[in-house]
C-alpha cells in the first residue's frame, strides 16, 4: 500500500574534480509517496541546495558525529569540520608533502631520490567514540608515508591528539595508492592479555585494504590495529602479533577490493570483490565475518554473494533494516568480461543478516565436522587464501563448543555455496551508493548513480522495489559511496564532484509557480513576496499570510474583478478592486496601487474591496500605432512587495474612427468601448454630447442604423470610356447634411455636385484615359463632405471599360459579351454608340501564321498547335474544320484561345504523306498554312551500351532515323517501366538518355514514344546488372596537386560507364583580428564568404576500369586554400563514400617540397660524376606517396629511383649523359613526377673523365713499336679505371645506404618505442594484480630444483607391495632421524662427494631432494648449508679464493641456489615479478611485430646477432577478425598478424590475443586446434603448415603461410578443435617447461628440407620476392652487417624495460630481502675470519652467490617464475640481457673494440651505469646495520610454516628421498640394491 513519508532534508557534499575550489552542498529533497506513475519517472533537476565553497580536490569520505551534529569531510590534501548546515568550523591542510611509495618514512631527499611533492588522498575517516571521561577522537589516515594515521579532536580537527613523526613498519595502515581501497571499523573488546577487571577494555580498529605493488608488500588484506590503551612499548595503529591478521599465501593473487566494513552484534563483516581463485577465476563479491573477540582470526569465514543475473561487483553497501529485520543493502554492477571494471548495468540486492549468518555458520560447520563436503558429497566449504590448513572431521558439536573457532579448527574458511538474492531495483546507469530509512514500517532506499542522480525506491517486504522519485543532484558527476542519513532520518548527505543549481523554494519567483511545486517545505509568504519555508515567513501564524504549497485548496491572492475594467484615456476616475484571500494588515500599515510603471497611488481597503484613483490622462504612456487601446497592469503593493496584480484597459475613441476610414461612423458606434459619433463634427468621442448638438449614441437606438451611409448603385456599374454617362447612387440618413452640399468622389475624377437626400444623380464629365491593356478597370466610389468622407459600404465600385483594349480582330471583338455593346467597325472594335458606319455582321476568313510541330508519326497521337487570327469566336466554330496534310485533326477545348490559337490531336495517316494545315470557320473560305506538315515513320537502329547498374545513371546513346518527329515534349523513353531521362539535345539521328533506378536485375526493352507511337530497337535489350561494390581503395591519402593513383578493388566494376572520383571542398576563411582597430583581415588568396552558407565546390577525375574487379582513379587536384569535406566514388548513380570503405576518411596533405639540385646557384648546372647516384633533398617526400609511384627523368632517359625517405630521393641516372628534351638548353634537366606534380630540379652536367688523346706529333715521332706499347698501356689503364669506377660506385651506394639507415634507425626507434609504450599501457592495467601470471610456489619449486625435468620427482610415487611397506616405513623413519643429525648429514654429503662416480648432476639431485626433505625445517637446513659453506671456504682459501661458488660443482652450491630460490620467492612475487613480466611482454610484442622464421628461429627484431634475420623480407601487417565464442554468443575479435606468418604462428598470435589475461598453462595448445578461414555463408577452408598445396622446389619444401593461401586483410577466421583425422604433418613442436623448440621431422626422411623465410643451407637461394638487379643482390650479401642496425632499433625500444628489471633487482630504496642481507653478512664474516682483505674477492663471492646463481637463471628462464611460453626468438633476446647482467656484476673493466662480440657492443654504454648500481647495492647492504640473524631465523620459521608443503604426505616425501639415496648408492657401488 502507498505510504506517506515525512519530509527529508538532503545535504550533499560536492566537489569539483579539478584541484582548486570544491563545493559542499545542502539539498532539500522530498520523499514523495509512490504515485501511480511508471518506474522510469523523469528525475527532477531542481533540488533545494545549500552549498559552501571549499578549496580542495574531490572529497572522498564523510563522517557524521550524531551526538554533536558535526560533519567531517576528507579529500585530497584537505580536511574539513562543518556544522549540520554546512558552515565550516575548522579546516586542515594534509598535503602535498615530499613522498614516494617506494620509500619508507621518514623521507630524507638524499636517501629517496624518487620522492616528489605528492598529494595526500584521504583513505580512512572514522570516529573513535569517547571512552569513560576521555573525549573521542577522529581517526584520519592518508595515502602518504605508506598510509600512516593520526588522531584529531572531534571538537576541533586542527588539534592533534596523536601523530607519529617516525613511524615503524607495523604502523602502515592504509593503501599508499589512491586507486586501492581501504575500509575500517572500530570495535571495543575485553583486554584479556593486559589484565582484565575495571578498565580492562581494548579499543581496536579492524582494517581491510587492497594490495599495492609498491611499498611494503607484506601487509595482509585484513589486520587488527591498536587504538587504546597505548602503553610503551606499544604504539597506536600498530599491527601486533597477538592482535591477529588474515594470513594469506599470495598477497597479489588475493587482491581484495574492499567496499564496506560494519560491526553487527558480536561480529565484524567485510564486503569486498576479487577474482575467485578456487573455481572459475571470475570476479565476484564476498561477505566475510569475524568474531569481535577473536584475536587470532580463527573465526574468519566468507561467502560469495549472488545478485540477480550477473551483477558481480559490489559498488556500495549499507547495513539497515528490511521488514523490521537487519539486512545488508548492496548495489552491484556487472563486470566488463573477466575484469574488475564495472559497467553501467547495475542493481540493488538485499541480503538478510539472519540468512547471511546462517550461510556462514553452515560453511563453518561443514568445514569443521564434514571435511568440507555436504551430505550429497558436493564440496560446500574449503580453505581459502592458499594456506596449509584443510577442512577436518571434528566432533559434531565443535561449532557450538567453539563458535569463534580455536587453535585446532581449520581456517580461513570459504563457502563454495553462494548466498543468492533477487534484484530489488535495476538500472542501466551504474549505481554507486546506497543508504536506507524506515518510515511507518516501510523501508526506503536512496540510491546514488554515476550520472549524479539520487533515486528513491520503496523496498517491499517480498524484496521487490518501486522507484517513486529521482532527483538530479549533479548532472554527470558520480555520487560517492558515503551516502549518510542523520539521526532524525530526514537529512541525506550526498557527495558528488561539482556545483549544482540553487534551491527550488527560492527559485520560484511568483506565487503560482510556488504553489505548483507541491513541495511540503514550500509556501508563498504573501506580504514578503517570496517562496519560503513556513518558519521563514514572519506572519505565518495569521490567516492568508503563508499559503502552503502542498495544500491543494490554497489559492494565490488574486484580483477577482476591477470596476471599471475599461476607461477612456482622456478621463480620470475611481477604480475598485475586489481581492480574494487578502491578508490582514495592522492599522498603521497600508497598501498602494501601481498602474504600469507610474508612481504608486494610495489605496483604501474596505473588507475585500480596495479603491484607488486612476492616473491623470497626461501621465499615461502613448498608445501604440495601429491600436485603439492599451492594457496596464494594476499592482497591489505592500511596500516594495507586489501582493497581487490585475489588468485595466484604457481606450481612445478617436483612434477607433481613424483606423477605419471608409466607415468611420459604423466603426465608432460598433466598438466595444462605448464610443459615440458626432456626424456634423465627424468626431468619435467617449463623451455623451457633441459640439454641434447632433449625436448618434452607441448603445441606444437608433445606434448603428442611424449612420449616414451610401450603400448601393442604382444605375449600371458598367461605364464605357469616352462617353458622358449618368450614375445613380443610393443612400440613407443623408438628410443630416441638408445644410450643406456634398460632393461625390471616386479615386480618379469628380462628379457633379448634388443636394438630394436619398438619391444622387450625376453624369460623367469629359472622357478620361487610363493605360490599361485589359477590357475593363474597377474603381471605388464614395461621397465626401469637405475633406471628410461619408460612410460607404465596402465593395461599392464602378467598372470602366474600353472595347478596343485587347480585341485585335473581328472574331475577338464579336466574342465580347453583349452587355458591353462592343462592335467591329471599320477595322477596329468600338462601343456601338461610337460607330460612325455600319458594324460588320461577319468576319474575314481565318489566317494561319505558325504550325508546331511540322512533323508527326504515322500513328498520330501528338498535339499540333496552330496560331493565327480569326480562328473562330468559340471552340465550336472550329470543330471538324481542321485538317493536317489532308487528315482530320481533332481540336481540343482546353487548348483553344478565341481567334488566335487552335490545338488539335493528330490522327493516324496510315502512310507517309506531306501537306498544308487547313482551318475552316463557318462558311468563309478555310485558312491555309504556308508550312508543310510531314507524316514520318521514325526508326531505331542501335543502343549503346547494353548494360548498366540497377541504381541507374548509365548514359544510353540511341541511334536511328527521323528521331526529330513531333516536338521534344512528345518524346519519352522507357526501360521496362522505368523512365530514361534525356540529357542532351536530340538530333535527327541520335539521342542520349540516362537510366533511372530499377528494382530488379535482368534484361528490359527500350521503348521510345513519339506521342502515342512506340518504337523499340530490334533484337536489343538493355541488361540491368548488380550494382558495383567497392571493397578496398588504397592509398588513403594524397597531396594537393592530385594525380596519385588510388587502386580500387571490388565487384561488378565493369558495369559502370563513367566511374568518377570526386572531392567536396569548402573555402577556409582565415580571420586575423587586429587588436586596436579590431579589423578582420582575410587572406588575399581566398574568396570572401560572409554569408552563412559556405560555397562548396566539387573537383572530379575520371577513373579507368581495368577489369570487373579493379579500377584506377587519379586523385583530383585541390587548392591549399580549401578544406576537404569528403571523397567519394561516383559509379553512375551509385555513390560510395571513402569512409564507408576503409572506416577512415581520405586525407589531403600539402605538396611535397623539393629543393633545387644546386641550392647555392639554382641556375648553374649540377655537376654529376657518372656511376654515382643523384641525391635530391626536400621535405615531406613520403607523406602521401611511396617510392614505387615516383618517377624521375633526366632529359630523355629515366633516372631510376632507388630510395625515397621523408627528406631525400636518390635516383640512379644512365651511365652516359642523356639528351636534352628542351630546346633552350643542351644539358638535360632532372624532373621528378609525383602524380600531377611535376618538379623541375635544374640542369645536370656529367663530369668528363675521358683520357686525353696522345698528340699527333708524338705519335708521328714514335715508331710502330712505341704505338704498340702505348696501346697496351692504354688498355691496362682503361681496365683499371673501369674497375676503380665500379668500386667507387659501389662505395658511394654503400655510403648512401648507411646514411639512409642512420636516419631511419632513429625514426624507427622513436616510432617503435611509442607503439610499444601504448601497448604496454594497456598491459599495465592487467598487471599488478591478478593479471600477473605468477606460478604457484609448488610449480616454481619444481622448475628451479629440477630444471629440464618433464615430470618432477614431486609427482612420482613408488609402487611397494604391502608386505614390504612396514619394513620400508621403519627404515625411512630411521633415515629421517639420521638426516636431522647435523654431523651425520655433513659427513654423509662429504662422503658422497668423495666418490669418483658421483656426477655433477647427481650432486644437484641430492641437494634438491635434501631441500625438499628439510623444507619444513629451514633453520636447520640453513645451519647445515652454512657449515658446508664454511668447509668450502676453507677449501678454496688454500687454493684460489676467487674461484669459489663460480660453478655448481658441489652439493652445497646447489643447496645455496635452492635456498636463495625459497627465500626470494616473495620478493619475486611482490617486486621483481612485474617488471620481469613487462620485459617479457615487451620482447614478445616487438619480436612478433616482425617476421620470425619458424624453421631456423631467426627474427627480424632481436638483440642476438646469431638469431638475426639478415634478409629483406617483404611482409605486410594484417588484421584478422577471429570469431571467439563467449558463452552463448560469438564475438568478433581483431588480431594483428603478418602475411608471412605460418599457420602455427598465426594460431599462437590468436591464442595470445584471445587468452590475453590467462596464464599459458590454461590456454589450449595451438596443435590441438585448427585454423579455419571463413568466407561468405558456406566457404570454410582449414589452413595448415603443410598440405597438398605446399610449394616444393627441388629438395626444398616451404611451410605454408597466409600469403600462400592468399588470405586477405580483414578476413574472418575461427579456431576449431582439431579432428582426429586431421593429424598435423610438418613442423612438430615439443613443449618443455614453457619453452617452444621447432624440430624438423618427417620431411627429412623423404629427402625434403623444410624452409620458411630463408633456407638454412650455406649457400641460400635468392628468394623470388627480391626483385632487384644482380648487382644489388651481391651488394646485400657482401655487407650483411648493414642489418645489424635492427639490433640497435630493438635495443633502443626495450631499454626502459631492461632498466626497470635491473633497478628492481638492485635497488636499495626498499629494504633488500632479508636473505640477501643475511648471506652477504655471512660472506663478509667468512672473509674477515680468513683474513681476506681484497674487496674484489668478496665482490666475486657475492656476485657468484646471488646474481650469477639466482638472478641470471631467472632472467634467462622467466618460465621458472611466470606461467608463460618462451620461444627460441625470445630466448635469444633474454640471453643477451642476461649476459649484460653478468657483465655488469664483474669487477674487471669493460673494454670493447672492433673485434668485440656484437652483443657486448650493444650495451657498451649501459654496462658502466649498471656496474655502479651493483656496487652501490653491495656497499649499501654492507654499511647497513648487521645483526639480522635473529630476523632471518624468524623469517625462516615463517617460511617453513606459511609456504605450502611440497607434498601432503610426509612419509611419501621421505620415501622418495630414500629411493634417490639408494639410487646414488647403487651408482657408486656399481650394483643394484633392492630397498
Amino acid at each position: 500500500m502507498p505510504v506517506s513519508l515525512p519530509l527529508s532534508l538532503s545535504l550533499s557534499a560536492m566537489l569539483a574534480s579539478s584541484i582548486p575550489p570544491s563545493l559542499l552542498f545542502l539539498f532539500l529533497l522530498l520523499l514523495l509517496p509512490p504515485p501511480s506513475r511508471p518506474a522510469d519517472a523523469i528525475p527532477t533537476s531542481d533540488p533545494l541546495v545549500r552549498w559552501v565553497e571549499l578549496s580542495g580536490a574531490a572529497l572522498s569520505h564523510l563522517v557524521l558525529d550524531p551526538g554533536a551534529g558535526r560533519l567531517y569531510a576528507g579529500g585530497v590534501d584537505h580536511l574539513y569540520q562543518l556544522t549540520a548546515d554546512l558552515e565550516v568550523m575548522s579546516h586542515v591542510r594534509t598535503g602535498p608533502h615530499l613522498d614516494s611509495p617506494d620509500c619508507l618514512p621518514p623521507i630524507v631527499p638524499q636517501e629517496c631520490p624518487s620522492a616528489t611533492p605528492t598529494h595526500n588522498h584521504n583513505k580512512l575517516l572514522l570516529m573513535e567514540p569517547a571512552q569513560g571521561a576521555g573525549p573521542g577522537s577522529l581517526i584520519v589516515c592518508g595515502s602518504l608515508y605508506q598510509g600512516i594515521c593520526d588522531k584529531r579532536s572531534l571538537s576541533n580537527i586542527s588539534q592533534l591528539i596523536y601523530q607519529t613523526s617516525n613511524p615503524v613498519d607495523t604502523q602502515y595502515v592504509a593503501a599508499n595508492d589512491p586507486r586501492v581501497s581501504t575500509v575500517a571499523v572500530v570495535i571495543t573488546t575485553e583486554n584479556k592479555q593486559e589484565g582484565g577487571g575495571a578498565g580492562g577494555v581494548l579499543r581496536l580498529m579492524l582494517v581491510g585494504r587492497g594490495y599495492t605493488s609498491k611499498g611494503p608488500g607484506d601487509i595482509p588484506p585484513i589486520t587488527t590495529r591498536r587504538l587504546s590503551p597505548v602503553v610503551p612499548p606499544r604504539r597506536a595503529f600498530s599491527q601486533e602479533e597477538e592482535l591477529g591478521k588474515l594470513v594469506v599465501g599470495s598477497y597479489s593473487e588475493y587482491n581484495n577490493h574492499f567496499v564496506k566494513a560494519v560491526a553487527h552484534g558480536n561480529h565484524v563483516y567485510f564486503l569486498f570483490s576479487r577474482r575467485d581463485m578456487w573455481h572459475k577465476k571470475e570476479y565476484r563479491t564476498y561477505a566475510s565475518r569475524l568474531c569481535t573477540a577473536d584475536r587470532s582470526f580463527y573465526s574468519y569465514v566468507e561467502v560469495p554473494l549472488l545478485c540477480g543475473n550477473g551483477y558481480n561487483l559490489a559498488q556500495g553497501a549499507w547495513l539497515g533494516n528490511h521488514s523490521g529485520e537487519p539486512a545488508l543493502f548492496v548495489v552491484m554492477a556487472t563486470g566488463q568480461a573477466s575484469t574488475p571494471v564495472a559497467t553501467g548495468r547495475s542493481a540493488l540486492c538485499v541480503y538478510g543478516m539472519a540468512e547471511l549468518d546462517a550461510m556462514l555458520r553452515r560453511a563453518q560447520e561443514v568445514c569443521y565436522t564434514e571435511g568440507g563436503r555436504g551430505s550429497s558429497g558436493q564440496e560446500e566449504a574449503y580453505i581459502e587464501y592458499a594456506v596449509s590448513s584443510k577442512c577436518l572431521k571434528l566432533p559434531q558439536d565443535s561449532l557450538s563448543e567453539y563458535p569463534c573457532g580455536g587453535e585446532h579448527t581449520p581456517n580461513p574458511i570459504a563457502s563454495a555455496v553462494p548466498l543468492p538474492a533477487t534484484t530489488t531495483f535495476t538500472s542501466t546507469t551504474q549505481l554507486t551508493a546506497v543508504t536506507t530509512a524506515t518510515e511507518a514500517g516501510h523501508t526506503i532506499a536512496f540510491l546514488g548513480d554515476r550520472e549524479g542522480r539520487l533515486h528513491k525506491v520503496l523496498v517491499r517486504s517480498d524484496g521487490s522495489g518501486d522507484l517513486y522519485g529521482s532527483v538530479l543532484v549533479d548532472s554527470g558527476s558520480a555520487v560517492s559511496a558515503d551516502l549518510l542519513l542523520d539521526d532524525s532520518q530526514q537529512h541525506v548527505y550526498v557527495l558528488t564532484n561539482s556545483r549544482v543549481p540553487v534551491s527550488s523554494c527560492e527559485r520560484q519567483t511568483d506565487c503560482q509557480s510556488c504553489l505548483a511545486v507541491r513541495d511540503p517545505y514550500c509556501g508563498w509568504c504573501v506580504l514578503e513576496g517570496r517562496c519560503s519555508r513556513k518558519h521563514q515567513c514572519q506572519r505565518h501564524v495569521q490567516p492568508n499570510h503563508w499559503l502552503w504549497s502542498f495544500e491543494p485548496t490554497n489559492l494565490c491572492v488574486t484580483v477577482q474583478s476591477l470596476q471599471p475594467a475599461n476607461q477612456s484615456k482622456d478621463e480620470q476616475t475611481q477604480v475598485t478592486l475586489s481581492v480574494v484571500q487578502l491578508p490582514d494588515l495592522t492599522e498603521a500599515e497600508s497598501l498602494s496601487c501601481v498602474f504600469g510603471l507610474l508612481p504608486p497611488q494610495p489605496a483604501i481597503v474596505a473588507g475585500t474591496s480596495i479603491t484607488c484613483q486612476s492616473p491623470a490622462p497626461e501621465l499615461l504612456p502613448p498608445m501604440l500605432t495601429g491600436s485603439d487601446h492599451m492594457i496596464l497592469p494594476v499592482s497591489l503593493m505592500f511596500g516594495h512587495v507586489t501582493v497581487t496584480t490585475g489588468d485595466m484597459t484604457f481606450y481612445d475613441c478617436g483612434a477607433v474612427s481613424q483606423l477605419n476610414q471608409s466607415s468611420q461612423c459604423l466603426a465608432c458606434v460598433s466598438s466595444v468601448w462605448g464610443c459615440n459619433w458626432c456626424p456634423l463634427d465627424q468626431l468619435c468621442t467617449h463623451n455623451h454630447s457633441c459640439p454641434n448638438q447632433h449625436i448618434i449614441l452607441n448603445q441606444r437606438s437608433p445606434g448603428p442604423t442611424s449612420c449616414p451611409l451610401v450603400f448601393a448603385l442604382q444605375s449600371s456599374a458598367l461605364v464605357p470610356l469616352g462617353l458622358s454617362t449618368t450614375v445613380v447612387l443610393q443612400g440613407r440618413n443623408l438628410d443630416v447634411y441638408t445644410v450643406r452640399a456634398a460632393t461625390v468622389y471616386n479615386d480618379h475624377f469628380n462628379f457633379l455636385p448634388i443636394s438630394k437626400c436619398l438619391f444622387i444623380y450625376t453624369s460623367l464629365s469629359p472622357p478620361f484615359q487610363y493605360a490599361v491593356s485589359q477590357l475593363q478597370y474597377s474603381t471605388a466610389v464614395y461621397l465626401r463632405r469637405g475633406e471628410r468622407r461619408i460612410d460607404t459600404l465596402p465593395g461599392l465600385q464602378l467598372q470602366l471599360y474600353d472595347c478596343s483594349a485587347g480585341q485585335s480582330d473581328c472574331s475577338q471583338c464579336r466574342a465580347v459579351p453583349e452587355e458591353y455593346g462592343c462592335v467591329w467597325c471599320s477595322g477596329s472594335c468600338v462601343y456601338n454608340q461610337s460607330c460612325t458606319s455600319v458594324p460588320a455582321d461577319t468576319c474575314p476568313p481565318p489566317q494561319i501564321t505558325q504550325v508546331l510541330p511540322v512533323s508527326g508519326p504515322l500513328e498520330g497521337g501528338v498535339l499540333v498547335t496552330i496560331t493565327g487570327s480569326n480562328l473562330g469566336m468559340k471552340y465550336q466554330d472550329v470543330m471538324g474544320g481542321v485538317t493536317v496534310a489532308g487528315v482530320q485533326c481533332l481540336p481540343r477545348a482546353e487548348g483553344y484561345q478565341i481567334s488566335t490559337r487552335v490545338v488539335c490531336e493528330l490522327q493516324s495517316s496510315g502512310k507517309e504523306r506531306e501537306g498544308p494545315v487547313l482551318v475552316a470557320v463557318g462558311t468563309t473560305p478555310p485558312g491555309r498554312s504556308t508550312q508543310m506538315f510531314t507524316y514520318q515513320d521514325p526508326q531505331l537502329l542501335d543502343l549503346v551500351p547494353d548494360k548498366g547498374p540497377v541504381s541507374g545513371g548509365t548514359r544510353l546513346t540511341i541511334r536511328g532515323r527521323q528521331l526529330l518527329t513531333g516536338q521534344k515534349s512528345d518524346l519519352t523513353a522507357f526501360l521496362g517501366p522505368q523512365p530514361c531521362y534525356f540529357v542532351e539535345e536530340v538530333t535527327d539521328t541520335q539521342l542520349v538518355c540516362q537510366t533511372g533506378p530499377s528494382n530488379q536485375t535482368g534484361g528490359v526493352t527500350l521503348r521510345l514514344l513519339f506521342g502515342k507511337a512506340e518504337r523499340t530497337v530490334p533484337n536489343v535489350t538493355f541488361r540491368y546488372l548488380d550494382d558495383p561494390v567497392i571493397t578496398d581503395a588504397t592509398p588513403a591519402e594524397s597531396f594537393y596537386a592530385g594525380g596519385r593513383v588510388v587502386m580500387v578493388t571490388g565487384r561488378n566494376l565493369g558495369v559502370v560507364q563513367q566511374p568518377i572520383i570526386s572531392v567536396w571542398v569548402e573555402p577556409v576563411v582565415v580571420q586575423r583580428v587586429k587588436r586596436r582597430r579590431r579589423l578582420a583581415l582575410l587572406t588575399a588568396k581566398q574568396q570572401l564568404v560572409f554569408n552563412s552558407t559556405m560555397t562548396t565546390v566539387r573537383s572530379t577525375e575520371r577513373c579507368s576500369v581495368l577489369s570487373s574487379s579493379q579500377m584506377s582513379c587519379p586523385t583530383p587536384a585541390v587548392t591549399p586554400e580549401v578544406k576537404v569535406k569528403g571523397v567519394w566514388f561516383q559509379l553512375d548513380n551509385v555513390r560510395v563514400h571513402y569512409e564507408t570503405i576503409k572506416g577512415k576518411s581520405f586525407t589531403y596533405y600539402p605538396n611535397p617540397e623539393f629543393f633545387p639540385l644546386n641550392r647555392e646557384a639554382p641556375d648553374a648546372p649540377y655537376r654529376f660524376k657518372p656511376g654515382g647516384v643523384i641525391a635530391v633533398e626536400g621535405q615531406h617526400l613520403t607523406r602521401a606517396i611511396s617510392r614505387q609511384e615516383v618517377t624521375a627523368r633526366l632529359g630523355d632517359r629515366e633516372c631510376e629511383v632507388k630510395t625515397l625517405d621523408n627528406t631525400h630521393l636518390y635516383c640512379e641516372p644512365p651511365e652516359i649523359q642523356p639528351l636534352s628534351v628542351d630546346d633552350s638548353s643542351e644539358l638535360p634537366c632532372l624532373k621528378v613526377f609525383m602524380g600531377n606534380l611535376k618538379v623541375d630540379l635544374g640542369l645536370v652536367q656529367y663530369d668528363s673523365d675521358s683520357l686525353s688523346v696522345v698528340p699527333l706529333a708524338a705519335q708521328i715521332s714514335l715508331g710502330a713499336g712505341a704505338a704498340v706499347i702505348i696501346l697496351s698501356v692504354l688498355v691496362v689503364i682503361l681496365m683499371y679505371r673501369r674497375k676503380s669506377k665500379q668500386a667507387l660506385r659501389d662505395y658511394k651506394k654503400v655510403l648512401l645506404q648507411l646514411e639512409t639507415l642512420e636516419i631511419n634507425v632513429g625514426d624507427q626507434c622513436r616510432k617503435e618505442f611509442t607503439d610499444l609504450m601504448t601497448e604496454m599501457m594497456d598491459l599495465s592495467s592487467d598487471v599488478g594484480g591478478p593479471g600477473l601470471p605468477l606460478l604457484d610456489y609448488r610449480t616454481y619449486a619444481e622448475r628451479v630444483f629440477f630444471p629440464g625435468q618433464q615430470v618432477a620427482p614431486l609427482s612420482r610415487q613408488l609402487d611397494l607391495p604391502e608386505s614390504r611397506r612396514q619394513t620400508v616405513e621403519q627404515g625411512l623413519q630411521q633415515l629421517n632421524n639420521l638426516l636431522n643429525n647435523k654431523l651425520f648429514l655433513t659427513r654423509f654429503i662429504h662422503t658422497l662427494e668423495a666418490q669418483q662416480g658421483f656426477s655433477q648432476r647427481d650432486r644437484g639431485y641430492v641437494a634438491s631432494l635434501l631441500t625438499m626433505a628439510l623444507h619444513d625445517k629451514l633453520e636447520y637446513f640453513t645451519e647445515v648449508m652454512k657449515s658446508l659453506l664454511q668447509d668450502l671456504v676453507q677449501q678454496y682459501v688454500a687454493k684460489n679464493p676467487k674461484l669459489m661458488l663460480r660453478r655448481t660443482e658441489t652439493v652445497v652450491e646447489k643447496m645455496l641456489t635452492n635456498w636463495m630460490s625459497i627465500c626470494l620467492y616473495s620478493f619475486l612475487k611482490e617486486v621483481a615479478g612485474e617488471p620481469l613480466y613487462m620485459l617479457y611482454r615487451a620482447i614478445k610484442y616487438q619480436v612478433d611485430k616482425g617476421p620470425v622464421d619458424s624453421v631456423t628461429g631467426k627474427a627480424k627484431r632481436t638483440l642476438n646477432d646469431s638469431h638475426l634475420l639478415r634478409e629483406d623480407i617483404d611482409y605486410c601487417a594484417m588484421t584478422l577478425t577471429v570469431l571467439v565464442k563467449n558463452g552463448v554468443e560469438v564475438q568478433p575479435c581483431p588480431v594483428k598478424v603478418l602475411d608471412t606468418d605460418t599457420i602455427t604462428q598465426v594460431k599462437d598470435k590468436i591464442l595470445d590475443q584471445v587468452y590475453r589475461g590467462a596464464p599459458f598453462s590454461q590456454r589450449p595448445a595451438a596443435d590441438s586446434l585448427d585454423l579455419e578461414w571463413r568466407s561468405g555463408q558456406a566457404g570454410h577452408l582449414t589452413l595448415s603448415d603443410d598440405d597438398v598445396t605446399a610449394v616444393v622446389q627441388g629438395r626444398w619444401k616451404r611451410v605454408n603461410t597466409l600469403q600462400h593461401y592468399k588470405v586477405p586483410d580483414g578476413a574472418t577466421v575461427a579456431l576449431i578443435p582439431r579432428s582426429q583425422s586431421s593429424g598435423g604433418v610438418g613442423v612438430n613442436q615439443v613443449f618443455q617447461t614453457g619453452e617452444k623448440t621447432p624440430m624438423l621431422e618427417g620431411e627429412e626422411e623423404e629427402g625434403l628440407r623444410l624452409w620458411h623465410l630463408v633456407k638454412s643451407s650455406e649457400d641460400p637461394e635468392i628468394p623470388k620476392h627480391r626483385k632487384s638487379s644482380m648487382r644489388e643482390r651481391e651488394r646485400a650479401k657482401a655487407i650483411p652487417e648493414i642489418y645489424l642496425t635492427r639490433l640497435l632499433s630493438m635495443k633502443g625500444t626495450l631499454q626502459k624495460f631492461v632498466d626497470d628489471v635491473f633497478v628492481a633487482i638492485l635497488s636499495t630504496k626498499r629494504p633488500p630481502p632479508i636473505a640477501v642481507r643475511f648471506f652477504f653478512d655471512f660472506l663478509d664474516d667468512m672473509a674477515e675470519k680468513h683474513g681476506i682483505d681484497d674487496p674484489e674477492t668478496v665482490h666475486i663471492w657475492k656476485t657468484n652467490s646471488l646474481p650469477l646463481r639466482f638472478w641470471v637463471n631467472i632472467l634467462k628462464n622467466p618460465q621458472f617464475v611466470l606461467d608463460v611460453q618462451v620461444s627460441d626468438s625470445i630466448d635469444a633476446v633474454l640471453s643477451v640481457i642476461a649476459q649484460t647482467f653478468i657483465d655488469s656484476c664483474t669487477t674487471s673493466e669493460h673494454k670493447v673494440g672492433r673485434d668485440s662480440p656484437v652483443n657486448k657492443l650493444l650495451y657498451a654504454r649501459e654496462i658502466p651505469r649498471y656496474k655502479q648500481l651493483v656496487e652501490r647495492y653491495y656497499s649499501d647492504i654492507h654499511s647497513a646495520a648487521s645483526g639480522c640473524y635473529q630476523e632471518m631465523n624468524s623469517t625462516l620459521t615463517e617460511l617453513s610454516g606459511i609456504i605450502m608443503s611440497l607434498e601432503e604426505d610426509s612419509s611419501g616425501q621421505k620415501m622418495q628421498l630414500a629411493y634417490r639415496l639408494q639410487q646414488v648408492a647403487a651408482l657408486v657401488e656399481n650394483k643394484v640394491t633392492d630397498l
